[in-house]
């Protein structure tokens, strides 16, 4: 087929599949297929890989315990459980020369394993699980290399580090675009009801079938895409960190001090009163990814912290630190003082505690449950037991109260199994969209050709919808950046055989 008659039949063929919901071709249809065209294109390859590991991620509770069962399980028994101190001893003892001892995961479920996790010698993190009946080991885990741990670097950023970070911000952005011209291409018009609109045609035979099955499941699935898209934005490693920023500095995310800019202190008994609990002097950076000086230290934030959980708004904490004019002069409380303390302030399931592995450093609880409104990260001197810092749902501004809610629904954990089975509904929908969308493509491709949809002779200016894409290059800085290049590609490489078209036309 040459490519003459490839653009002649795709032209056609957009009059013809056009009029499915409205009856005929509107102005403007073509140009936001194209549009429509060139995001699927980029995006439904990664949203693939974005449903089936979400919808991995969703159940991690309970998968974790299909895969681990002989570390993660262990049979209740009628005696009491050891205590944290016990079982952290016989863990460490456990572990090779040079390990630290980083965490601590607080559970009260009978059926649970003890967890510690720990900083090898080589930098690396390992968790250990302890019977915590009699304190026999019952296995360990690499940190980097559990199952869902890769799954949920696959999902965040491919396991290509800052550059799959970026390209997976970028897919995000561009399922804005494609759910934007979808909605518009799919707009009943004419005499088009609504049953025909929102329903599959299952009369149709052919590309014809498959266009209204993508057409009725992408309206129906488009709500839920949104939200996913918009409640993953904010972990993003660009944009994400912009977002936080500017939450900051609007006063609509955390209190001053969340994020930085407090290096919180305590004093022993008997230091000098000018010794402040709060000091106005900015933490110095940490260098990110050495773990080895990973000691809770002011300059480190909570997201280098080795918490599988923990709350967004907490992120870019600066970890404060305990002052001691005098190592050595008092010893430092136990994470069984800890857990009680924990417990005196209602926290008693489904926490971590990070210890404090240097003289100054304090002990830090991260409490992320499903309800966002109860989550909480205090700060704790590792001599006194003085609440260093309390952050908790009510500290947190508008936006950083709206990202909570988001992230546990997108998660699906705010309202138990029925939010995780919603959530991958509309995952594994939006897979069998990426499918539909490729048959599509694939009963209709011309050969030596990319097969986008023909260009309009004479489109509309469209000037709400260039407004828009402008927006969206000015919110996401990155995406415009490639936005503008598409449009040039376009123009300059794919429209050059329209253009020849139009002229013998």
């Amino acid at each position: 087929m040459s490519t003459t008659h490839a653009e002649e039949r795709i032209r056609a063929e957009s009059n013809t599949t056009a009029g499915t919901h409205s009856g005929s071709a509107h102005p403007g249809y073509r140009t936001l297929w194209r549009w429509h065209f060139y995001a699927g294109l980029f995006v439904m390859p990664f949203l693939l890989v974005l449903a089936i590991t979400g919808t991995l991620y969703c159940f991690q509770p309970q998968i974790e315990p299909l895969l681990y069962r002989h570390r993660l399980i262990v049979e209740p028994q009628a005696v009491p459980r050891l205590p944290d101190n016990t079982l952290l001893a016989k863990a460490r003892a456990a572990m090779p020369a040079g390990s630290a001892a980083l965490t601590v995961v607080v559970t009260r479920d009978p059926q649970r394993s003890a967890e510690f996790v720990f900083r090898l010698a080589d930098g690396t993190q390992q968790s250990v699980y302890l019977n915590p009946y009699n304190g026999d080991v019952l296995g360990t885990l690499s940190v980097e290399r559990r199952f869902m741990q890769v799954d949920r670097m696959l999902h965040r950023k491919l396991l290509l580090g800052k550059p799959g970070e970026l390209l997976m911000e970028l897919v995000a952005c561009w399922t804005l675009v494609m759910i934007g011209t979808g909605i518009a291409l799919w707009w009943p018009r004419g005499k088009t009801g609504a049953r025909a609109a929102l329903l599959p045609r299952f009369t149709l035979r052919g590309r014809p079938l498959w266009k209204s099955i993508h057409a009725a499941l992408g309206i129906w699935l488009a709500l839920g895409a949104l939200a996913f898209v918009l409640t993953g934005l904010p972990w993003t490693g660009s944009w994400g960190k912009q977002f936080k920023a500017f939450a900051t500095a609007t006063h609509l995310g955390a209190p001053p001090g969340t994020w930085g800019g407090l290096a919180l202190r305590s004093a022993l008994p008997g230091a000098r009163a000018d010794h402040a609990i709060a000091s106005d002097a900015p933490a110095t950076n940490a260098t990110h990814g050495s773990h080895a000086d990973m000691d809770s230290m002011p300059g480190m934030v909570m997201d280098d912290l080795p918490l599988p959980l923990k709350p967004w708004a907490a992120g870019d904490t600066r970890v404060p630190a305990s002052t001691s004019t005098a190592p050595g002069a008092m010893q430092p409380l136990s994470p069984g003082h800890i857990v009680a303390l924990a417990a005196s302030l209602g926290i008693t399931d489904g926490y971590s505690i990070v210890l404090p592995n240097s003289a100054t450093g304090v002990y830090t609880v991260s409490y992320f449950p499903a309800n966002p409104q109860d989550e909480r990260t205090l700060y704790i001197d590792q001599y006194s037991g003085a609440i260093l810092k309390d952050i908790r749902y009510g500290d947190y501004g508008a936006i950083a109260k709206a990202v909570s809610y988001g992230t546990s629904l997108h998660m699906g954990r705010y309202f138990g199994v029925a939010n995780q089975i919603l959530c991958a509904a509309i995952s594994l929908g939006l897979a069998a969209l990426a499918v539909t969308g490729c048959v599509m493509w694939w009963k209709r491709r011309p050969q030596r050709s990319l097969g986008a949809p023909a260009r309009e002779r004479a489109a509309p200016p469209m000037r709400g919808w260039k407004a828009g894409l402008v927006l969206l290059g000015v919110v996401f800085p990155l995406m415009g950046a490639t936005l503008v290049a598409v449009w040039l590609l376009d123009w300059l490489v794919f429209g050059r055989t329209a253009r020849s078209l139009n002229r013998a036309v």
